[in-house]
């Protein structure tokens, strides 16, 4: 999947490029911004969902909380992150993100660069199972880390 050259133009609060809402373990994602060099998209985190530690070997993430609080493993620490946080993620640090409060957690996630993070997205939509999330995962340059003991 090749990305599309970036538009001048304005993205609404609440639009998403081309409609795409995509349902991922319990997640909103809405793509709001796709090129060769990043990908951005907003989130809903409901109250107890979570993306499982994992590492992006060959991308920078980047989070902007928007509302409500996440919990963070970032590497061999854990910490938190508020409304207004930004949170850094380097390639190659394993890291994992949970709500674990009582509320929705909205926040604006982005890579750089964007390589196959759409195309995966596209693929786990509404896959239940995840172990596939797994599996397509990791054809995708995206590796979870095993649970911990």
């Amino acid at each position: 999947m090749t990305p599309p050259a970036m538009p001048a133009s304005v993205m609404r609060n609440g639009d998403s490029d081309g409609g795409v809402v995509w349902n991922i373990l319990g997640q909103t994602y809405r793509p709001v911004q796709w090129c060769e060099a990043s990908f951005a998209f907003d989130t809903l985190f409901p109250p107890g969902t979570f993306v499982p530690p994992h590492i992006h070997p060959t991308q920078d993430e980047f989070i902007r909380v928007l509302e409500g609080r996440f919990e963070l493993m970032l590497g061999d620490k854990t910490d938190t992150a508020e409304a207004g946080d930004l949170i850094r993620l380097p390639r190659g640090i394993p890291h994992g993100i949970f709500n674990r409060s009582n509320a929705p957690t909205r926040a604006l996630f982005w890579v750089a660069p964007a390589l196959r993070l759409y195309e995966l997205f596209s693929q786990i939509h509404n896959v239940a199972d995840p172990a596939e999330v797994v599996r397509l995962a990791a054809l995708h340059d995206v590796d979870f880390l095993p649970p911990p003991a």
